[in-house]
């Protein structure tokens, strides 16, 4: 029997990282998506998406600004959206509303959620690791905010942070990556009736995807995510020092359960070095003698009296980085100031048979596992090119965990 195609949304698109990933699966289908950068005039970033899948059901404005109604029934959400403060203010009493933070993209999500009739059945999103222990005043917090909406909304959530180097992949890029599923699927079922440890070791969705060590499981724990989200909002682990939120974890019906995985992997690696152009590189990438002094210098230790704007004086000290970068190794996570000669601490810099260069836009697109030339655009420096997968995810990840999703979803009960 052919299995159904799933009909995905994308928001906060960026170049299409996500759908990249979804779309090695012939089974996933883009029906719409949405990207908008409210700091830019030129919204360089939807002008790539398009001139790579077409303009056809693609948005470029503001989501808040978008009615629900423009957005088509879909099965899978999806999106990377960014970290913010994700506190509510406080609750409408006579609307279904939140009140929090104008601007913050997490509501936009939570609106379609629970305003379309046909809900999402699955939403698969990333973010930065840092989600699990932000604020620092009340580690965990937001997370826990996010949490307890979509519990709220019908779904549970499993989450794990993956750091795609550990999985053979060609860069250091740890992120969070969490799944849900609405309580009217199978795999919600499947989650409700399956010991937890065992769906966060082995049956999971992500454990399917990315394997971990099933022996020294540490620090496993459960709570329940108690008050409203005001409540949580105000009171979520007020002085504690540590996020209750380990590395991998699911919520389902109001109910925490978290424990720290290894990941298990002995496949291929692939290697700074096995990224690189050889002859195509052209000069204006090559790091001038003069310059070198100040490339060692930023990438060096120091240990050293530094001024404010207003005089005060304070000691400031860094350790060193590894200067040129290891060719043996995946890289270090791309930022997205990586683009441009000036020099700089976190740009990287390789060793060639030419001399020291910085990498090129294709290179970077290698390491989050784009196609070559994916940003390549009338009109796009190779600074924005950088800029664009500074901001993007390895699409290895998404390849893994979408093609299990698949076969979640399509299993004969789903």
């Amino acid at each position: 029997m052919e299995s159904k195609k799933i009909k995905v949304v994308e928001l906060f698109a960026g170049v299409g990282g996500f759908r990249l990933g979804l779309e090695k699966t012939k089974n996933y289908d883009v029906v719409w998506s949405n990207q908008w950068e409210p700091s830019t005039k030129i919204q360089h970033a939807s002008m790539v998406y398009e001139a790579n899948f077409g303009p056809e059901n693609h948005s470029n404005k503001d989501i808040a600004q978008v009615s629900i109604s423009e957005i088509p029934d879909h099965d899978l959400l999806v999106g990377g959206f960014p970290c913010q403060d994700y506190s509510v203010a406080t609750t409408l009493h006579n609307s279904k509303g939140l009140i929090g933070k104008k601007g913050v993209l997490w509501w936009s999500i939570h609106k379609i959620l629970s305003e379309k009739k046909n809900k999402p059945k699955y939403l698969f999103l990333e973010n930065v690791d840092r989600l699990l222990k932000s604020p620092s005043s009340q580690r965990g917090r937001d997370f826990s905010v996010m949490l307890k909406s979509l519990d709220d909304l019908g779904y549970a959530v499993e989450w794990r942070v993956i750091n795609a180097a550990e999985y053979g992949m060609p860069q250091r890029r740890r992120r969070i990556f969490f799944l849900g599923y609405h309580k009217s699927t199978e795999i919600y079922k499947k989650m409700k009736q399956s010991e937890k440890a065992d769906w966060l070791l082995e049956k999971g969705t992500i454990a399917n995807a990315f394997p971990v060590t099933i022996e020294n499981i540490k620090n496993a724990n459960s709570f329940k995510l108690d008050g409203d989200l005001v409540e949580i909002t105000e009171n979520f682990n007020k002085g504690g020092k540590l996020s209750p939120f380990l590395n991998t974890g699911l919520l389902i019906n109001g109910k925490i359960y978290t424990m720290k995985t290894v990941p298990n992997y002995d496949g291929s690696k692939t290697v700074l070095r096995d990224v690189l152009q050889n002859g195509e590189v052209t000069d204006d990438f090559f790091i001038d003698a003069d310059d070198l002094p100040k490339w060692e210098y930023l990438k060096g230790s120091k240990k050293e009296i530094r001024k404010t704007a207003s005089d005060f004086e304070y000691s400031y000290s860094e350790g060193s980085m590894i200067f040129p970068d290891a060719l043996d190794n995946a890289s270090r996570t791309i930022i997205t100031g990586e683009g441009g000669k000036s020099a700089s601490r976190f740009k990287h810099v390789v060793n060639t048979k030419k001399g020291l260069r910085r990498l090129t836009p294709v290179e970077l697109e290698r390491l989050n596992m784009f196609p070559d030339n994916h940003t390549k655009l009338d009109g796009i420096t190779d600074t924005k090119r950088a800029f664009f997968m500074g901001n993007a995810l390895v699409v290895g990840v998404i390849e893994k965990i979408g093609k299990v999703l698949n076969n979640q979803i399509n299993s004969k009960n789903e």
